[in-house]
């Protein structure tokens, strides 16, 4: 067999190895939490030694984060999709609570906050900027062209204003038990931010 064919087989089964290892982590932090997930029942889970956990993810806390960014991946792609059809910003809004309550739902309720609390940990494991989470700057990039269209007035910093949106929105996710009095409080932050925007 060829060196680079030989290579090419044994990435081919780092990677698959890798993805089981995280596909049992994520199911051991929904049902246990990221702080109570158990390494041994992921390793056995994923069919793998214990060190090779260790090999792929150096802590519990970088499977987080490579479920961070492909969550991320994955919504900001959702995210585009909607942009490239017409919409005006109340719906480009609209459209960023649902992504981030859809991604509460499909992690459950230990996972999601312990995946905020990582995402805004002064200890987090890799340091990056803002620039480096697609959603956040889909949404600056959405808050500048209405700007440019006139939606928005001309001082409006889109940067903080998607910030503070992103903000409210896991505030409100992550304080207030999923309830009807959740989704309007969703909702009445939408309205106030889009008049916290208008342009006057």
């Amino acid at each position: 067999m060829a060196p680079q064919v030989r290579q090419s087989v044994r990435e081919l089964r780092r990677l698959q190895t890798r993805e089981r290892i995280l596909g049992a982590a994520i199911a051991e932090f929904r049902a246990s939490g990221m702080a109570g997930a158990d390494v041994g029942a992921i390793v056995s889970a994923a069919g793998v030694a214990h060190g090779t956990f260790f090999f792929h993810f150096p802590s519990k806390e970088h499977v987080l984060l490579e479920l961070e960014r492909r969550e991320e991946a994955r919504m900001a792609a959702e995210f585009a999709r909607f942009l490239d059809c017409r919409h005006d910003l109340t719906a480009a809004l609209t459209k960023v609570v649902a992504l981030i309550a859809g991604l509460e739902q499909r992690l459950g309720p230990l996972l999601f906050p312990e995946l905020l609390a990582l995402h805004f940990s002064p200890t987090r494991p890799s340091k990056d900027e803002w620039s480096d989470h697609p959603v956040i700057v889909s949404l600056v990039r959405e808050i500048e062209r209405a700007r440019g269209d006139g939606e928005v007035h001309p001082e409006v910093d889109a940067f903080y204003s998607a910030a503070f949106f992103l903000l409210g929105i896991y505030g409100v996710l992550t304080t207030v038990a999923n309830s009807d009095g959740r989704d309007a409080m969703l909702t009445n932050l939408i309205v106030t931010a889009r008049r916290g925007l208008e342009a006057r």
